[in-house]
């Protein structure tokens, strides 16, 4: 080699061994459904809200870049858990948010525990994750099957509706919301007269639906969601079941499954949920903004959820200088958790945020002023009432 090569070589090697690499950002995951029957419910939506929390947090965590990359898991454990283990190995992730999906939930839960990463589930629904399932570096935050059957459940079974028959979707999620409902209606002085399960994204629940409208229950419950949910409510109008005199109970509806149905079909259900965009000022300000970058449409309460859970995380590891998954849990249970999602809120030791809940009715076609106006709230239930008290917990982080 020529001299000054050489001399320009070292100088070089030199220069580059006394430059600092560039510190890696920190990314949030968001682990979620963008191409399948949970995509209005959360999907691109639920990419967005993370986005503005970042933002809104000033985009830098412990004093580096904080991005979002997204996953979408197709609502398979095994993709979802290839997906997470990348992002964690590979990519600086050090929270994964919202994962719709249960059974995907319960697999992701296992590689977070195992890496110190935070998990922030807004979609999964499952009690479990925070029962026998639970995890120290897991936050599950919006509303989960106990909520939801201690609401609507117990609602209806004091109204009269004292004989129940589940349609049941078959898998960890329609399991747990099938027990948990039919606790509350137990406990409520109900029956449970029989039950039906069938496998997701069903299309054609004309025998669910007949052997529910022969068993002489009071109320006919979907347990189930999203497309299911939709498909089994048109298709019980069509076959004239609340005409007849039994009553639907969509165990699990979201804002965007009432828009899609539509208000003639959806009126009159009650469901309990964890937000509603029109509940004061707050909630209003919030999703205008949210409405603004998703052309108009209101978020669900997966939407919002993602959104403080993200805000809260970011405060915690601040806080605990730290984005051990572990340690920025473990602050966040110190912290007032206090948004214009999360009221009266605090984060247990079995991973479960509770937080107010709400029972809405779904306004009649007059009622509603335009679109996105669905919902008469009939009242809230406080978190304490809503959520499984913590003696019951079969948590194993809970102290006994």
């Amino acid at each position: 080699m020529p001299f000054k090569s050489t001399i320009l070589a070292a100088a070089t090697s030199a220069l580059l061994a006394a430059t600092p690499a560039l510190a890696e950002p920190y990314r949030l995951g968001v682990l979620t459904d963008m191409s399948g029957m949970n995509f209005d419910l959360a999907g691109q939506g639920s990419v967005v809200a993370a986005q503005m929390a970042v933002e809104d947090f000033g985009g830098k965590l412990l004093g580096e870049p904080v991005e979002v990359i997204v996953g979408d898991h197709q609502n398979k454990p095994d993709v979802g858990s290839t997906l997470a283990r990348r992002w964690i190995d590979e990519q600086n992730v050090k929270a994964i948010v919202d994962v719709p999906t249960s059974s995907v939930a319960m697999a992701v839960q296992e590689i977070t525990r195992n890496a110190d990463v935070a998990f922030l589930v807004s979609t999964a629904g499952s009690s479990d994750l925070t029962g026998k399932a639970c995890s120290p570096t897991t936050a599950q935050w919006t509303w989960d099957t106990y909520a939801l059957a201690n609401g609507t459940g117990r609602a209806i079974t004091e109204e009269g509706g004292k004989k129940w028959y589940f349609v049941t979707v078959d898998y960890t999620f329609g399991h747990a919301l099938e027990r948990d409902t039919s606790e509350a209606v137990l406990a409520a002085g109900g029956e449970v007269v029989g039950t039906v399960r069938h496998p997701r994204e069903t299309t054609d629940f004309s025998s669910y639906l007949l052997q529910a409208q022969s068993s002489g229950a009071d109320v006919v419950a979907l347990a189930n969601s999203s497309g299911d949910t939709m498909t089994a409510l048109k298709q019980a109008a069509e076959y004239g079941i609340t005409a007849s005199g039994q009553r639907i109970a969509g165990m699990l509806l979201f804002l965007s499954d009432v828009h899609a149905v539509g208000l003639e079909t959806a009126q009159g259900l009650t469901l309990t949920t964890g937000f509603y965009w029109d509940l004061d000022d707050e909630t209003r300000a919030w999703s205008k903004r949210f409405g603004e970058r998703m052309n108009g449409k209101m978020p669900t309460m997966v939407h919002a959820g993602v959104y403080s859970s993200v805000m809260n995380y970011l405060k915690a590891a601040e806080a605990a200088g730290s984005v051990s998954g572990k340690a920025a849990i473990d602050k966040m249970r110190t912290m007032d958790i206090n948004d214009f999602f999360a009221r009266n809120a605090r984060l247990r030791e079995d991973g479960r945020m509770v937080h107010d809940m709400y029972l809405v009715q779904v306004k009649k076609p007059e009622e509603s002023k335009g679109p996105w106006d669905y919902y008469k709230v009939i009242r809230t239930i406080p978190g304490d009432q809503a959520f499984r008290p913590l003696d019951k917990s079969e948590c194993p982080l809970v102290k006994k």
